[in-house]
């Protein structure tokens, strides 16, 4: 109140103009909890029992953490971009996922960690041979320091049209990862999916590799 009293000494026309403009915007979603107005990039905390994720307003977001303490979990901001993962053809293979896109974290609730990929029906959970998962954990201490329910191993294996193939590794907040399974669902056209969807895709990749932070792996260790 003392900045907006100081902004209408200086300009009293500009100033009311911005504060018309900020009362009349209208929110892009609700606080689950105190109900305050969400608008654009907003934090998430998760349920995992359910594995829902729930939107929230900094001020409550702040009140929760990462590990347990209350029925939610606060999920991270930040993606860390595993730029010496290491992963063959033969170990992707032997998890089995249908796809060359998919997110395995570890669920607090089901005590076991869990793979999914993205359809247009929505995220699939896909059957996680133990062994198989464990010998990449062993390969990659990375995932020793992997939060459950709030972070995943996002990996994209997915062919480019009209360019090499560039295989991506994130631990990514889930949030992300359930974005880019809503994308793929929003989006997804006929039997192939349709060109937009590839777009979207390609674009979500393209984003979170310049946001996230890129590390080797013993700075997780």
């Amino acid at each position: 109140m003392t900045e907006m009293r100081q902004a209408m000494s200086d300009n009293p026309l500009a100033a009311l103009r911005r504060f018309t403009r900020e009362r009349e915007r209208v929110p892009d979603g609700l606080c689950n909890f105190c109900s305050a107005g969400l608008f654009g990039a907003h934090q998430h905390l998760i349920e995992p029992e359910m594995r829902a994720l729930i939107c929230v307003c900094e001020a409550c977001a702040i009140l929760f953490g990462n590990r347990g303490e209350t029925k939610y979990r606060r999920v991270p901001l930040c993606a860390l971009s595993l730029s010496d993962f290491r992963l063959s053809d033969a170990q992707w293979q032997s998890l089995h996922i249908p796809i060359q896109l998919a997110f395995i974290f570890h669920n607090s609730a089901a005590q076991k960690f869990i793979a999914l990929y993205p359809s247009p029906a929505g995220p699939i959970e896909s059957w996680l041979e133990s062994a198989a998962w464990a010998e990449i954990v062993a390969l990659n201490p990375v995932l020793h320091k992997m939060e459950p329910d709030v972070e995943a191993l996002l990996i994209n294996r997915m062919k480019r049209p009209g360019g090499k193939d560039e295989h991506e590794y994130y631990l990514a907040p889930i949030d992300e990862c359930f974005r880019l399974t809503g994308l793929l669902r929003t989006h997804w056209r006929g039997l192939s999916g349709g060109a937009k969807v590839w777009e979207e895709i390609t674009h979500f990749f393209l984003e979170l590799k310049k946001r996230a932070n890129v590390s080797e792996e013993e700075s997780r260790a």
